[in-house]
This record gives C-alpha cells, structure tokens and sequence, in this order.
C-alpha cells in the first residue's frame, strides 16, 4: 500500500525517519551557568542560546527555524549518539558517539570560576555576590575514545532572533582564534586547537582524531576570554564541575529510589535562577508549542509570582535556603510596586510587551513565535495570595518580617479584600472574558488567611481580627457558589466545568483533607479531566480562553493531582500515578509543560520550573507518607511528633478518617501552617 502524505508535506525523500527536522522537545539537554541557558540536541548541535542573559535575544534559534543558527561539536555524518548524560550531580552534558571506524566523547558545559569582580562592582548584581560566577563562555571538549573519527565543529550565529548574521574574521596569525561582528552588538569570539575556516555567516573546522587524541573549541560574549587551549579548558571545566558537586551537596535528598529525580529537578530549578536578581524564570525558550503545529505559543522567559509560594516551599524543603533567601528578596522588591504584576522581567522591569517574529517558520511549523508576553498586565486575583503565603513560608518569627516589608504587605492584603469580588482572567491567564474564577477567590482568601498570621505574628491583634474576618466571608462565598450539586468545586461561578486548579484547595490549606468537598473535587478531576490518567488543565471546549485548537495534559496538574490524592489519604493511586509520570521524564529527567498522551511527548516550553516544583512537592509527599506508614507499622511506641506529622499528612489507618477530619478542623480553627502540608 502506498503511503499518502498529509498535505503540505514535503517529499517523502525529504522527510527524516521520524517525519520532521526536529528533535522532539524532550530530547534537549539545559546547560546554564545561572545567567544564560542553552538546549542542545542529541545531534550535539546548540539550538537555543539568548545572550547576554537568559531573556536576551537568541544567538542560536533553530529550536524555531532550522535556519536560525546553529553551533555544532561532532562527527561529520552521524547525528544519532550512542548515549548521553549528565555528568551525575552537574549541569555538564556528555555525549558519546559510536561510528564505523571509531567512538567520539564530546562534554558541553557553560563555564562557571571564581568570582572576578575583585577590583569593581558588577553591574548586574543585585543580590549578595557568591563565591562563583558565570563566565560567560561555552566550552566543548572533544576526546576520541578508541579507533578514529572524522570530526566538525560547526558555528552560525543568527543575532537578534535570527534576524541578522555576522562577518567573521580571524583574531590572530593562527586559524584557532575567530572573532563574528554582528556590527553593533556584542561580538562573539570562538578558540579552538583546530584550523577555522568561513563560508560566509559560518565558520568551520573538521579533522581526524585517533585514539586518545583531545580537542576543544569555545565560545565568548563578553570582556573575559575563552579558554587559550585544551589544557585550559579542561581545567576550567573541572571548575565548574566543583562548583555543581558543592552545590548539590548542600542540599538534603532522601535516600530513596526517587533521589536521582529530585536532584535533577533541583538542578534545573538551579539552572533557571537568574543569579544577578534570584528571579527563577518559567522556562529556558520562548513559542514551544503547547499544540502541535497550533498558536499556543508563549514567551515563558519571565518570573511568575505564581510561581513563589512552591519555589520557597521546593527550594527550602530540599536545603537550598540560600538560593530561596534570594527568590524571596527578588519577589519582596516587588512589593514597592503600587499595582503589583502577575510576572515580571528577570531584572524586576514590569512592560513585557509582547511581538511576534514573523521571520521564524517556528518549531514544526508553529506559529506564532512570539517574544514578551501579553498577559503580564491582566488582572489576575491569586497574585496576592501567592505572595502572601511566600512571605509567610519565608517567615518564621516576628523578627524575619521587618519594619520596611509590613506596611507593604499590609497594602497588598488590602488590594486582594478590595478586588476579590470582581472577575478577573485566571491563573491560565485565558484571553477570553473575565470570570468569577474559583481557583482565583481561592487565593484571595490565602491573602486574607496569611495576612492575619502574620499581623498576629507582629502582634496585631485588630488587622488580624479584620483580616480573619474577611477570609471567612471569602471563604464562606467559595464554599457556597464554586461548587455544582455534587459538592465538587468548579471553574468559575458560572459553569459546571471542571478546573485543575482546584486541586489546590488541600494543598493551600482551605479545607482539610477529608473534606467531601475535597474528595469529590480529587475524585471528578482524576476521573473526568484527564486522558490517560494525565490531567488537563480544562476541557478547552468548555472554556473561553480565547484561543483555538487542543492543548496536551498539564504535567504540573498531574502532579497536583499526587499530591492530592497523597493528602486524602490514597496512597496507592498516587503512587501509581507518580511512578508513571517519572516514566514520562525526558532522557535526561527533564520535563516541558505538557504530555501528549497518546504519545507521551513533549509540548510547550523546555524545561518547565514549575513542573518541577510540583514533581518535587509530589514526590515528598509520597516519601513522606512512606516513611509515616513505616513508623505506624514499627513496634515501637510513636511520639507525638509523629501523630502530628501524621495527621498533617492526612494519613489515616484502618479507614477510619473520623478522628483525622475532627484532627484537621481543629487544626484549621487554630491557624495552622498549611505548609506542613506541602
């Protein structure tokens, strides 16, 4: 039978075996030195790099346009490695290749040294310097392993998104020096031990290595050179090697088979985390397509305050209160603002005006690529919640919430009981009309809530009283419209439809675990707003988004959903849906925003932060509950911080949930810290 293609395909002799000239999206590797980010492809070719920061225009964007720009370090005629990793514990990439006559290694890594701003300040930095600091040089080291290989480097800047080349010319009297003019921007300087020659907008190397035989070329943007040779290279590469392996060992992993995930996740959060602020951005790309081929297509280069109340809560409970002590002073400068945003740039700019480059055909044909974002001036009610609860994770005493923040908070607290009852976009941040969204009410009573903690914190006893009092009309109004007849909380006010957001009602603390109302809104979701098991974020036939087309399953929602089900107290069917979401991680673990489900791939932006946040607050529970069973399950008698731990983590035994939900609503009358649920 005779194959017929789609229409608009290109001839089948063009066609790759895998029907497009793609990677898929999960098969990129994240370098970052926490300044800048690059994905390369399995093919060794870097495809995505904006310089001068993470946000900046790209350099490399044939993640977007095959056409774009490209730097490659391989093998002439093989793209297909035989295996590739993380060098364990590193933001360090190694590939290996397998050819007829030979293996290849090649290591890509984005330099970090020592801190070299000893004789003036950095410009850049906000936040209190550390020990290192980004080089801003990317480095690849190439080592034949056995037999020889013909080999390439290949480099092609496109600036500006791809809108313009450069002109090269040589640096020196050799061939390994190499300097690309972009006229007016920042000049790109490459070094290498192997002979540079230029074909128009590219410069090229090839050679043949034998045997135990090195080589190395890298990349420069600013004032501070690349590495003169291979000996150098290495040697800076064993830096930043150091400096991973140090950081990861601050942290706190359990000794548990799901370590290896949590250690990654946590170093992709790290590798996201503009250091000069501490702002965490989305996602390292701009315009990955939620829906193949469709416009759901997003700038994710920014920092959503959304984001704050689980990166504290992630970062902290994994011990990297360094890099959250720096999250939260990025999110508290933003309380200066009179009107707070929903996200802002990584060096805290508020317009985000987002434009379209029409110039890139985009990733598959998707359309279009968009850089900025249009929805960082709606009006989106959680945005007073979320920063509410980071301050009051962040804040363990009256002495951590000092004189210049209170009055600020006070403001915002105020904004959230004067906006609560307006309608307003969402946490999706639909481009249809406002609405009374639940998830959104929900999060002005989080306001509300951690506004009186924290005044009775400082011993504010009438603000507490009126605050408390106001969460418990916005609360007592959720409870009464944001639910359907069957007790399941719904999107908005005015609809029976179903919202994965909501299954943060017990994560937030707003009602306990063995609520009904709780169970019922877990149950509908895990059995009516997912495919596969996986969860979407709505039935986008049901909602006015103001956009067209399918969208994959919210892998973040998933996750909620795990630690929804941990919390009221089914363990069994979390454990089972966790196991198969780590089974949907990338090759090397990492996630974008969605899963298609029918075929497990990736879709929107690559790697996505709060996805990993939620596999972190996900996987925790479940190691929790483990560890909590365990102790039920000892001989010995358990202490009362056990019971307490135990009832926080709505775990009960035998069925029997009376005492726990008597144990949960006392615990709610009494103020407790919901992020012991967390």
């Amino acid at each position: 039978m005779e194959l017929e293609l789609p229409s608009g395909s290109r001839a089948d002799h063009d066609i790759p075996l895998r029907g497009s000239p793609f990677p898929p999206i999960a098969d990129y590797a994240l370098l970052s030195d926490c300044e800048v980010c690059a994905l390369v492809a399995p093919t060794g070719n870097v495809e995505w790099l904006s310089l001068p920061r993470m946000d900046g225009p790209s350099v490399f964007s044939a993640i977007l346009d095959r056409h774009a720009g490209h730097f490659r370090a391989g093998p002439v005629d093989r793209s297909v490695p035989a295996a590739r990793r993380y060098l364990p514990g590193t933001m360090i990439v190694e590939t290996t290749w397998g050819t007829s006559t030979g293996w290849l290694e090649v290591r890509d890594a984005l330099l970090i040294g020592p801190w070299h701003h000893d004789a003036e300040r950095s410009e850049r930095y906000i936040r209190a310097p550390r020990d290192h600091e980004a080089e801003h040089v990317l480095v690849r080291v190439l080592r034949c392993l056995d037999g020889f290989v013909d080999v390439e480097i290949e480099c092609e800047p496109a600036f500006d998104y791809g809108a313009r080349r450069g002109t090269w010319s040589h640096a020196g009297e050799a061939y390994g020096d190499a300097v690309c003019d972009p006229e007016g921007d920042q000049p790109l300087r490459l070094r290498t031990d192997l002979r540079l020659g230029f074909e128009g907008p590219r410069a090229r190397a090839q050679t043949t290595m034998r045997a135990g035989d090195t080589a190395f070329c890298a990349l420069a943007w600013s004032a501070h050179a690349p590495p003169a040779d291979h000996e150098e290279a290495e040697a800076r590469l064993t830096v930043t090697r150091a400096y991973w392996h140090d950081w990861i060992a601050r942290g706190r992993f359990p000794d548990h088979p799901w370590q290896i995930h949590l250690q990654r996740s946590a170093l992709t959060l790290k590798g996201l985390t503009y250091a000069p602020t501490g702002a965490m951005i989305a996602a390292a790309t701009t315009s990955l397509p939620e829906t193949p081929g469709g416009e759901r297509n997003w700038d994710y280069r920014f920092s959503w305050l959304r984001d704050s109340t689980f990166t504290l809560w992630g970062l902290s409970t994994l011990g990297f209160d360094r890099e959250a002590t720096d999250y939260f002073y990025f999110v508290a400068d933003r309380l200066e603002d009179q009107d707070l945003q929903i996200m802002y740039g990584i060096d805290g700019r508020r317009e985000l005006e987002e434009q379209t480059l029409d110039h890139l055909n985009g990733y598959e044909g998707a359309r279009p690529v968009r850089v900025g974002n249009g929805a960082w001036n709606q009006r989106q009610h959680d945005v007073w919640g979320v920063l509410l609860d980071s301050v009051r994770l962040h804040t363990h005493s009256g002495d951590r919430l000092d004189d210049r923040l209170w009055p600020l908070l006070a403001r915002q607290v105020e904004a959230a009981l004067e906006h609560w009852p307006q309608p307003d976009r969402g946490v999706w941040e639909v481009r249809g009309e406002p609405r009374h969204f639940t998830s959104s009410k929900l999060f002005c009573w989080v306001a509300a809530d951690r506004g009186a903690r924290l005044a009775r914190l400082r011993g504010d006893d009438d603000l507490a009283e009126r605050w408390s009092a106001a969460a418990g009309e916005i609360h007592a109004e959720i409870c009464a419209r944001g639910t359907d007849d069957r007790g399941v909380f719904v999107q908005h006010y005015d609809t029976g439809a179903l919202d994965a957001s909501l299954l943060l009602v017990p994560l937030v603390g707003f009602l306990p675990p063995s609520d009904e109302r709780v169970r019922a809104t877990v149950h509908a979701i895990a059995d009516e707003l997912t495919v596969d098991g996986l969860v979407l974020r709505y039935h986008v036939d049901e909602t006015d988004d103001g956009l067209s087309g399918e969208e994959g399953t919210f892998t973040i929602c998933s996750f909620w959903l795990v630690s929804a089900l941990a919390e009221i107290g089914e363990l069994g069917r979390a454990r089972t849906l966790c196991e198969k979401l780590l089974s949907y991680a990338s090759p090397l673990l990492l996630y974008a925003e969605q899963i298609e489900p029918y075929s497990g791939r990736h879709l929107g932006n690559f790697p996505q932060a709060f996805t990993h946040l939620a596999l972190i607050n996900a996987l925790m529970h479940i190691i929790d509950a483990d560890q909590v069973l365990t102790e039920m399950r000892a001989p010995e008698p358990r202490s009362g911080a056990f019971v307490a731990r135990a009832a926080a983590g709505g775990i009960t035994r035998d069925g029997d949930d009376g005492a726990q939900m008597e144990a949960d609503g006392a615990a709610a009358r009494d103020g407790a810290d919901p992020s012991a649920r967390r």
